[in-house]
């Protein structure tokens, strides 16, 4: 959600700068600016739409300038428009901020600024934020940073020019993320890695409270008491190229090829051979410490809130332990009961999610035990959780998540293993047995890869479908409400996930000819009475499309149309299953002509409430 970048050198900045925000295009936004010292003045440059629009105002009058900062915008205070984008500046346009993040105190100090003159020109809250820094500013700029982040209230990550330093940027944050890079005769500030990788590779992440200073040749980290802090260099090791297309239409339909590498990525170096056990280095959690639990709370966001509600069925089934899963906006409001006896598992793609941190800092404050489940290396929840269990995804660039959902099931399925067999509840033969199936886990994914064309088809034969429900039982329909969200996140077709057996508590009154059902049937014991509640849907006038287990073609007397999957261990089917979801949602879009990589209305890492 929003991007910066910030750069300071010897090379000419504007191209630095809209080169890095094109790289944080995949978090979503609906406008784009730049603010470079030109030698003179501070020149702004924004304007409402994209990335492109912004390019073509840069051919018309070219800005000059070796140090600057850029910012993409999603929407939060105020419509998209010239006017609410980024960068803003103080009344005589000697002071420019980019903010990520969300201010919540912004209307009183608007109040405040107003009564001592100033004139606001935009509806955000960004703008407060650089008029108290003109209001502060006595000729020290970090004294006038300090006392701003002293005063406002919220999340903020903000990246700063002043006119009169024109040979420093100053970057800080607080609950929203922000690194620094390291060149050599340049720095610069992001929001995320992938803005600024192809430059360096060395990073700084910025903790709550630390103000960055940079200069061509020096990063100077300090707290708010001005004492210096000495950061560790993070060196990032994947490459730029995992970020591009390859080839493929959409990152989207990329990542979905992705998924049995990343399968194999996050499962194998877990599953030892040799071994009846496994191994999970990042997380120190000790059998004794495992039996003095007594809740176990499962917490995210989203898609990454879907893999955790399948995480509470297993661990349940399995582990044979009680779980909560809630979504982390709900849990740290409702004052959950939280002691030392508890174990949180926060699961996040970015480690960024703001209220799964917050939900984070909730349960650390009452005595919690956390693991954190992430993709990104040196993310805020990855070095504030007490254990990590890191999924090998990769740079995830498609704002509706694919692989990082498949490989947080991964997770799920080892974390739910340890457990089980920590506490007794799996002997070595059964592990052995799941152990030998995982091993087939990732060839089994390409299986369902390669029915990518026959669910285009699909896809095309009911791309009209006014409503789509999608249904199932047990862990079937725990997957269903993924595929659902999939639909709606990149089709922008109305869907809803339910259990198959409350279908006719209420919602088949809504069972119409142009009515989609996608039926979920990979569970044995539930079969019969999901098949029984498809059949409901067709004497209906319903259409049904079935993803079911390869050899049970007792379903295509039922319904319109099946997807097989490869046959497997029941707890495994997941994400199998899940694929033909994401196939189909991905197929429908394109269909109807969508963007399916930027999604309207949605942002990637959502670091606001």
């Amino acid at each position: 959600m929003c991007g910066i970048v910030g750069y300071i050198g010897e090379q000419e900045a504007s191209p630095i700068l809209v080169d890095g925000l094109k790289k944080l295009e995949y978090r979503g936004y609906d406008s784009a600016g730049i603010a470079v010292y030109n030698g003179s003045c501070i020149d702004v440059m924004k304007t409402k739409g994209r990335l492109k629009d912004l390019e073509e105002k840069l051919e018309g009058r070219a800005v000059k300038g070796t140090a600057g900062i850029g910012h993409t915008r999603w929407a939060t205070h105020g419509a998209p428009s010239d006017e609410n984008s980024h960068p803003h500046s103080n009344g005589d346009e000697t002071i420019s901020v980019v903010h990520n993040g969300i201010i919540e105190n912004y209307m009183e100090l608007k109040e405040e600024l107003i009564s001592n003159g100033y004139v606001f020109l935009s509806e955000t809250d960004t703008e407060v934020a650089v008029h108290l820094l003109d209001y502060y500013y006595k000729g020290d700029p970090i004294d006038a940073v300090i006392k701003v982040m002293n005063k406002i209230e919220g999340s903020y990550a903000l990246g700063i020019l002043f006119k009169d330093y024109p040979d420093q940027l100053i970057a800080v944050r607080k609950d929203s993320p922000l690194i620094v890079g390291l060149g050599k005769g340049e720095n610069y500030i992001a929001s995320d890695i992938p803005a600024i990788l192809q430059y360096t590779r060395d990073v700084y992440f910025l903790e709550d409270g630390e103000l960055a200073i940079l200069t061509r040749d020096e990063v100077k980290i300090i707290n708010k008491d001005k004492e210096q802090v000495d950061k560790e260099v993070f060196k990032v090791t994947w490459d730029v190229a995992a970020a591009e297309k390859g080839g493929y239409d959409h990152f989207m339909l990329k990542e979905i090829f992705e998924q049995a590498k990343v399968v194999k990525d996050t499962l194998m170096p877990r599953l030892p051979e040799d071994q009846n056990r496994i191994v999970l280095d990042d997380i120190k959690l000790s059998k004794k410490e495992l039996e003095n639990i007594n809740k176990i709370y499962i917490v995210a966001c989203g898609t990454a809130y879907y893999a955790g509600i399948v995480g509470k069925y297993l661990l349940e089934r399995i582990a044979r332990v009680p779980v909560v899963a809630e979504v982390a906006s709900e849990f740290r409001y409702r004052d959950p009961v939280i002691d030392e006896n508890t174990l949180m598992i926060v699961l996040s793609q970015s480690g960024e999610t703001a209220d799964t941190l917050a939900a984070l800092r909730l349960a650390k404050q009452g005595g919690a035990r956390v693991i954190a489940i992430v993709n990104v290396v040196g993310s805020s929840i990855a070095r504030e959780a007490d254990d990590i269990l890191y999924t090998w995804a990769g740079p995830e660039i498609a704002v509706a998540s694919t692989k990082a959902y498949s490989a947080q099931l991964a997770a799920m399925y080892l974390l739910t293993c340890h457990i089980a067999l920590e506490l007794g509840r799996m002997n070595e033969e059964e592990f052995k047995e799941l152990r030998d199936e995982l091993y087939q886990l990732p060839r089994k994914v390409n299986r369902v890869l390669n029915k990518a064309e026959r669910i285009k088809r699909l896809a095309d034969k009911y791309v009209n479908s006014k409503n789509v429900f999608y249904v199932g039982r047990g862990l079937d329909y725990m997957v269903s409400m993924e595929g659902s969200l999939k639909l709606k996140e990149v089709a922008y077709v109305h869907s809803e996930p339910y259990a198959a057996g409350e279908l006719k508590h209420g919602p088949i009154a809504l069972i119409e000819d142009t009515t989609l059902v996608v039926g979920i049937v990979t569970q044995a014991e539930l079969y019969d009475k999901t098949v029984s509640n498809l059949k409901e849907v067709k004497a209906r006038n319903g259409k049904v499309l079935a993803i079911a287990v390869k050899g049970n073609t007792e379903i295509e007397k039922v319904v319109d149309d099946v997807i097989y999957i490869p046959q497997t261990h029941w707890m495994f089917s997941s994400i199998l299953a899940n694929i033909p979801q994401q196939l189909f949602a991905y197929y429908v879009s394109t269909a109807l002509g969508h963007d399916v990589d930027k999604p309207r209305n949605l942002a990637k890492s959502v670091t606001v409430e």
